[in-house]
């Protein structure tokens, strides 16, 4: 591997979303967890999955929430996402 591929891949992987926790069930709502590694921490990230007539719709949220482990962003992921849910329900896969 040359010196471009290295720099390349460098750069590719920070703040890039790390890869996603498992997938938690809440209210016919899938979240899954997936924290972005950041040089401060780990940010609270993460996809909220329906199932519609018509198809699967996903939410991707992310937050500037910073944590120092995964497994601390993963668990505020969760719940943030729960939050998310509560608050807006259906509405947040609406066009925007």
């Amino acid at each position: 591997m040359g010196l471009m591929d290295t720099l390349r891949n460098m750069f590719r992987s920070e703040g890039t979303a790390a890869a996603a926790a498992e997938a938690v069930e809440y209210k016919d709502y899938r979240i899954t967890p997936a924290p972005e590694r950041q040089p401060s921490g780990w940010n609270t990230a993460g996809v909220i999955a329906k199932t519609f007539e018509d198809g699967v719709k996903e939410h991707r949220f992310v937050r500037v929430d910073t944590h120092t482990s995964k497994d601390d962003a993963i668990a505020f992921s969760v719940t943030k996402a729960q939050q998310i849910i509560d608050e807006q329900g259906d509405r947040l896969f609406r066009s925007r």
